[in-house]
């Protein structure tokens, strides 16, 4: 089977993807998917893909149909306290994945997109062309251009390897305890690992339901009953009782400013984590996702190779590597590293750093608002 474009491994990245090549409306354009579950049935993000996504938007959005919940404020309780950020005229928003892969499903009939249940194996590339071939060597398809979206590991190690590990608990409550007008952003009042940092979330989606997170940065997963037994914690400490668990979602996102390959080779790019979207200061990533998803769609529209551009500035990423640096050796603590960026800078201006949309100029302003002897000799090992 011979098509133009190849979508390896199917998760947000690649749904992403079908949908803006989609709305693009390039003509004869021939897609395949190759993963081993399939694409998911009834837009349902089966097979251990299902997810929810948060991030920050404008006044507009396409997605704002699909949305579980926005708000145009959020909660800091930093070490000195409480803090409210207004975001207008942004947005902080929350999706959950099935309604983005029923997009997704649509997209790709739109489309004509076949649908390839095999494990990619080798992705054999002549400079011309892709053979996709499966783990049994066996060529599942041929394509002139391959998105991957699978795992990727660092090609060149980092001075820092975390994991942004987290357990949220989709609840309910008989009463309503919950404020759906105003999220809880980062709350640093949970215990503090003794190297990393933790916080937890409370993203309400009414009055009565809510999603609440505990959220680790450190080098490696908790064990056993730990992220429950960090959740009961964190609800107590909310005095929130009485609560019915619905759902339970886990995750783990690299932080590292370990270099990833984004084309390893002619006509293989890589697209998502393993594609550079993940922040590696945040672990935020599914804004740069969207990007990626639109410019490719843009490209093949304009008859251009579907190779984005990087999704973050390298100085970002120089700043990201510092500030985990930083972290991790101890030198700043990550609560008042994040609590003065946010109290000594508009949220308007840290919200586009975080999204890497901010100018040298308002980045200077931002180092300024930081520990600056602890941070100037982060950067100075991180440099040299």
């Amino acid at each position: 089977m011979d098509v133009d474009l190849a979508l390896v491994g199917f998760g947000g990245a690649a749904a992403l993807t079908l949908i803006e090549l989609a709305r693009a409306g390039v003509p004869g354009l021939r897609v395949a998917t190759v993963d081993p579950a399939g694409l998911p049935e009834d837009g349902r993000a089966d097979h251990g893909r299902r997810r929810t996504w948060a991030f920050w938007t404008g006044a507009t959005d396409d997605l704002d149909p699909v949305l579980d919940a926005q708000w145009p404020a959020v909660d800091l309780h930093g070490p000195s306290g409480v803090q409210r950020l207004d975001l207008g005229p942004g947005r902080y928003a929350m999706v959950r994945s099935e309604p983005v892969f029923a997009q997704a499903l649509a997209a790709a009939d739109r489309l004509g997109s076949v649908n390839i249940r095999a494990a990619a194996g080798t992705l054999a590339d002549d400079g011309s062309a892709v053979e996709i071939r499966d783990e049994s060597g066996t060529t599942v398809c041929r394509a002139r251009w391959v998105l991957d979206s699978r795992p990727a590991r660092p090609v060149k190690p980092g001075h820092t390897f975390w994991l942004q590990h987290f357990r949220g608990w989709w609840v309910r409550s008989a009463d309503p305890i919950f404020d759906p007008a105003s999220a809880v952003l980062m709350d640093f009042r949970t215990p503090q690992p003794d190297r990393g940092v933790s916080f937890g979330y409370v993203l309400p989606t009414g009055a009565t339901t809510a999603l609440i997170e505990y959220t680790e940065f450190s080098p490696a997963r908790l064990g056993g009953d730990a992220y429950d037994t960090a959740l009961t914690a964190y609800t107590r400490l909310w005095n929130l009782k009485n609560l019915t668990i619905d759902e339970v979602e886990d995750g783990a996102i690299p932080m590292t400013d370990g270099v990833f390959e984004r084309r390893p080779s002619a006509r293989v790019v890589r697209i998502g984590t393993a594609g550079g979207a993940t922040r590696p200061s945040t672990g935020y990533t599914f804004s740069a996702m969207r990007r990626q998803a639109r410019q490719i769609a843009e490209l093949v529209k304009n008859g251009h190779d579907p190779v984005p551009d990087a999704a973050y500035p390298r100085r970002h990423l120089w700043m990201d590597a510092v500030a985990l640096h930083a972290w991790d050796s101890g030198l700043v603590a990550a609560p008042d590293f994040f609590e003065r960026l946010f109290r000594r800078n508009p949220a308007d201006r840290v919200l586009r750093f975080l999204d890497g949309r901010t100018t040298p100029a308002e980045e200077l302003a931002l180092m300024a608002s930081t520990p600056l002897v602890p941070m100037t000799r982060a950067a100075a090992r991180v440099t040299f």
